[in-house]
Parts: structure tokens; sequence; C-alpha cells
């Protein structure tokens, strides 16, 4: 489950959008997009969504596994929602899916991600925890809860991969607030709210002057979000995760903000 840690890690834990299982997938997907290894006009969102429609990806319990493979040589990477409320994803026993691993396969991993995910379905047959996820009040309950399943299936991760859990779970616990602010892999990733509303421009808030400058100066900023979730044009990818109506007709959008190095 050394991929898992990595995400944990490096911060590519996330609360998901809604409830709604599209937004969701589509959320994580452009996320894996925006990562500075994958080349230009790699559709993660469409290798996942077309998959998705094949069959469900949902491992049962509460959780799915949704992957994308791809042509190209890279490391096997993955991003880790959280749906709060639980996700109606079709699931085969029929549970809302609270966590999310989604997983990119290169071609050169394939085996790699086989053994994962089998690691990690035996750890959802074991672990004796597993209502701990859908009573998790916010992300770094999730994270706890996670670095506990990976110790207690430490006999089938290895030794190496017991001791990146060890140093992991040294580490100080960091709210959601903090996570844009880590180093994701050479991304970089803000908070920003969006105010919409009958006949006015776009508020845009964020505590990034250039990523407000970019925002206030982009064309069919609001609109995008609106309709698709995500919009992109430059160096920027903005993805809606939740979205707030006030009295006036006036729209919130809380969204995150990507960017590669």
């Amino acid at each position: 489950m050394d991929t898992l840690l990595d995400a944990l890690q490096e911060g590519r834990l996330f609360e998901l959008p809604a409830n709604d299982k599209a937004h969701a997938l589509q959320f994580l997907a452009h996320i894996i997009e925006a990562f500075p290894e994958m080349p230009a006009g790699t559709d993660v969102v469409a290798h996942v969504m077309t998959r998705e429609e094949v069959t469900t990806t949902a491992l049962g319990k509460g959780w799915a596994c949704p992957h994308a493979r791809i042509t190209f040589d890279e490391d096997l990477m993955c991003v880790v929602g959280w749906s709060p409320a639980g996700i109606d994803y079709g699931a085969p026993d029929g549970r809302p899916v609270s966590i999310i691993v989604m997983y990119l396969v290169p071609a050169n991993q394939r085996n790699h991600f086989l053994r994962e995910v089998s690691i990690l379905a035996k750890a959802l047959e074991t672990y004796a925890d597993l209502e701990k996820f859908r009573d998790a009040h916010d992300l770094n309950d999730v994270r706890n809860y996670l670095l506990d399943l990976i110790s207690t299936t430490k006999e089938t991760v290895g030794p190496d991969s017991r001791a990146r859990m060890i140093r992991l779970q040294a580490k100080p616990t960091v709210s959601e607030e903090t996570f844009p602010a880590r180093d994701l892999s050479n991304l970089i990733m803000e908070p920003v709210t969006l105010v919409a509303g009958q006949g006015m421009k776009g508020l845009v808030l964020t505590q990034n002057a250039d990523l407000a400058e970019y925002l206030n100066a982009a064309s069919g900023l609001m609109g995008k979000i609106e309709s698709d979730g995500v919009f992109q044009n430059g160096g920027w990818r903005v993805l809606r995760r939740h979205m707030i109506s006030y009295h006036g007709g006036l729209v919130a959008y809380d969204c995150l903000a990507i960017k590669g190095l």
C-alpha cells in the first residue's frame, strides 16, 4: 500500500464535492490531470468515466477504487477522496461509498497496481473499524483512520512501507486549510471562493495575488464553474468542491485551484 502512503504523505487527500458520483470522479481525475508528470492533453476523466460505464469500481464496505490506464511509463500514483455524506455509487453491497482511491496506472505499473488493490481489498476484509470512516468529522480523522488501517495490515505491506508509515504518523496533524501550502509533487494548490449573482461581476476571494489577477481577468469563469464544475484556460485549473445558495440569488462556489510547475 505504498502508493496510498505516498498520497497521504503528499497531501493528496480531499473532501469530495457534494455526494454525486460523476462529479466526485471528475474532481479527482482533474487533480490527476494537473500533475506535472502528466503529458499535456491526457484525458484522465474520459478514461475513468468510460471504465465506470462498463463496470462499477466499488470494492464494497464504503470504498471504491476507480483507475485510468495510460500508455506511458511513470510511477503508480493515486489521489484519495472522502465523502462525508456517502455517495450512491452502485456498489454490489448497496452501501454508499465514503472513500474513493483513484489510481493512475501507467503501462509499466500494472502488476504493481493489481498487487496494491489486492492488499487493499484484503485490508477491507480484515480491518475491524471501517465504520469509523462513515463517522469521520474532517480530513484529519480520515487521514488518521487510513494510517490505522495500513498499520493493521503491516504483515502485507512489508518492512519498508512500515518504516515510512511510522515516519508519517510522527508528522504533526494538519487542517484542511494547510493542504494547499504543502509541496504536493511540484503542484501549487490554493483554496478560492467565487461569488456569483445575477447582474454582478463575479467576485474572487483568494489570498494568492497572482491567482486573483488571473481569475478576475478570465472570461467565462463563472459559467464554466456553474455548468461543468471545472475551469481551465492557462496554467491554473479551478475545480468546484461545494456550492451554497444565498438570499438574493447569490451563489458561493468553494473551489480548489491547481497549477503544475
